[in-house]
C-alpha cells in the first residue's frame, strides 16, 4: 500500500455529496489520492480504466459486484471500504481468495434502524395507532379520559436476533421499563445477561410478547421464520415490528392475521417490496407500512461516510481496520 494510496468510488453518484459532505471529503483527500471518476457502470470504458491504479474502493449503494472480470482489471486493489451494509453479494468468493480487506458500515447504518425500532415500539405500546383512528373518526375525544390497556411499563417486548440492530436496540431499550426478551441461538446465557436481556424460545417470545421485533438475517434458515403457527400464537391485538427484510415472515399468514383485525403490523420491509398496489395492508388502520427508511436516510448517510473516512485513515497509518469483515461471519450475516 502506497503511503498516499489510491482511492475510487464505486457507488450511485448521487450518494456521493451524501456520504462525503466537504469536511469528509477534505479529510479524505489529506491521506489519499481521490480519483474524481466514479465507477458506478461496469461498462463505462472510461471508469474501467481506473481501476488499473486503484489500491483502495470505496463502495456503496449501487456498487456493480466485484465480478472476476472486474477484480482482473483492478491488479492493484487491496482492501474496500463499504459505505453500506451487507458486502455479502458484493463481494464474490475470488475477492476473498485474493485476500481482498474488507470493511462494513454496518455498525453504523444499524443506528438509524434501532432508532426507528425504539420509536415504534414506543408508539405501538401507547396505542397511538389505534387511538389515532378512533380520534379521526369520531372527529373528537373526551379530555382527561384515560385508556386502561395502552402504555409502556412492564410490555414485553420480543426481540428476535441479537444482530448489530439488535444490539443497538437492546441498548436503547434501557433507559425504558419495558420487558425485553431475545431469541436468538446463538447467544447463551452469559452473553445475554450481559446484554441485559433474558433469552427466550421462539414459541415462547411470540405466544407472551406484546410487541415482537425482528431483527435476524436474511439467510436460508430465517425464511419465513415468522410462519403461519407463530403468528397464530400471538396475542390477540399484539403488534410485529419488521424492520429486518420481509423474507423472514411468511407475507400471505401476516396478511390475513392483519385482515382479519387480530394483530397489528409496522412494516418497513415487506415481499414483496413495494407490495403489489391491489394489497390490502395499504388501506387496513391496524398497518402501519413504511418504504424502508428504517437505514440510513439524508443526513445519517454522513455517518456512513465517516466510518469509511476513519477506516481509510487507520489503513494509511498501518492500524488494523476497525470494521473487517471476515469471509467466515457471512454465513451468519444478513
Amino acid at each position: 500500500m502506497s503511503e498516499r494510496p489510491s482511492v475510487l468510488f464505486a457507488l450511485n453518484p448521487r450518494h456521493l455529496p451524501l456520504l462525503f459532505p466537504p469536511d469528509l471529503m477534505r479529510r479524505l483527500t489529506a491521506v489519499a489520492d481521490i480519483d474524481p471518476v466514479v465507477l458506478a457502470n461496469p461498462r463505462d470504458p472510461e471508469a474501467r480504466s481506473r481501476l488499473a491504479t486503484a489500491e483502495v474502493l470505496i463502495s456503496g449503494w449501487g456498487c456493480p459486484p466485484l465480478t472476476p472480470e472486474l477484480l482482473e482489471a483492478a491488479p492493484r486493489l487491496r482492501t474496500v471500504l463499504h459505505t453500506g451494509g451487507s458486502v455479502k453479494y458484493l463481494i464474490p468468493g475470488q475477492g476473498w481468495d485474493r485476500g481482498l480487506a474488507v470493511s462494513s458500515a454496518a455498525d453504523a447504518n444499524a443506528l438509524p434502524v434501532a432508532e426507528y425500532a425504539l420509536g415504534m415500539i414506543l408508539l405501538a405500546g401507547k396505542g397511538v395507532f389505534d387511538l389515532r383512528e378512533r380520534y379521526r373518526a369520531a372527529r373528537g375525544f373526551v379530555l382527561g379520559e384515560v385508556h386502561p390497556h395502552v402504555g409502556n411499563v412492564g410490555r414485553r417486548v420480543g426481540l428476535i436476533g441479537a444482530s448489530r440492530v439488535g444490539r443497538r436496540l437492546i441498548e436503547l431499550l434501557r433507559p425504558f421499563d419495558f420487558d425485553a426478551v431475545l431469541h436468538d441461538p446463538y447467544v447463551d446465557e452469559a452473553e445475554a445477561a450481559r446484554l441485559g436481556v433474558r433469552r427466550a424460545g421462539l414459541a415462547e417470545l411470540f405466544r407472551d410478547s406484546d410487541i415482537v421485533s425482528v431483527h435476524a438475517p436474511a439467510v436460508p434458515g430465517t425464511h419465513h421464520m415468522v410462519d403461519r403457527a407463530a403468528l397464530a400464537s400471538m396475542r390477540d391485538g399484539a403488534v410485529l415490528l419488521n424492520t429486518s427484510r420481509g423474507s423472514l415472515v411468511d407475507q400471505d399468514a401476516l396478511t390475513e392475521e392483519l385482515v382479519s383485525g387480530r394483530l397489528r403490523a409496522i412494516l418497513d420491509v415487506t415481499e414483496p417490496e413495494p407490495l403489489p398496489p391491489s394489497s390490502p395492508l395499504y388501506d387496513l388502520p391496524n398497518v402501519l407500512l413504511t418504504p424502508h427508511i428504517a437505514g440510513s436516510q439524508g443526513n445519517e448517510l454522513r455517518r456512513l461516510g465517516r466510518t469509511a473516512v476513519e477506516e481509510l485513515e487507520l489503513l494509511v497509518a498501518g492500524r488494523p481496520l476497525r470494521y473487517r469483515v471476515e469471509r467466515a461471519e457471512l454465513d451468519r450475516a444478513a
